[in-house]
């Protein structure tokens, strides 16, 4: 597809072809979705159902819940625990992105194929994007399942990377 509208961006893809093991695939795209949260969002979500957040300081309470996530984190490594995620055959930095398409720096797709990836999105929250992309040549591939909340974010991103080459474009003229 000539005409999808990238913008340049820094950001790197984990990935290899969804053929036979796309049931391996499916379930870790499942579990890493929005209903699949760590405790401490399942805590968070069910807190603001309850309305015991409306006191709170949104941004306050973030910023808990991430560090609560860090130290999770950080407990994680000296245990020597990994995450539980599969193992991707290839990775790739992406060079530009769209709303729905991104291409890969280098040319390593095959056109027509159907892939899995992982996306490690620079944003805070840092985290990772699972995504099922089908290749429309051996760079360019148009996103063909995301997780609703990772769209957003992924548009988001898309946004903030198209802001900042239009503030570049100005400054160099």
């Amino acid at each position: 597809m000539e005409n999808a509208r990238l913008v340049d961006a820094p950001i790197g893809l984990d990935f290899e072809e969804a053929k036979g093991e796309s049931d391996i695939h499916d379930r870790e795209y499942h579990r890493m979705s929005e209903s699949d949260d760590d405790p401490i969002a399942q805590w968070l979500k069910l807190a603001k159902a309850r309305g015991e957040t409306q006191e709170s300081d949104p941004v306050l309470l973030n910023l808990l819940v991430e560090l609560h996530r860090k130290i999770d984190a950080l407990e994680g490594l000296i245990k020597n625990e990994k995450p539980d995620r599969i193992e991707l055959a290839h990775y790739e930095d992406i060079s530009k992105i769209g709303f729905t398409h991104f291409e890969l720096k280098k040319g390593s797709l095959t056109e027509g194929v159907t892939y899995y990836g992982r996306i490690m999105m620079p944003t805070y929250p840092s985290r990772d994007i699972p995504l099922f992309f089908i290749a429309e040549s051996d760079k360019l591939a148009r996103i063909s399942r995301m997780h609703q909340r990772d769209e957003k974010e992924w548009g988001s991103y898309f946004t903030a990377r198209e802001r900042v080459m239009i503030r570049e474009m100005r400054a160099s003229k």
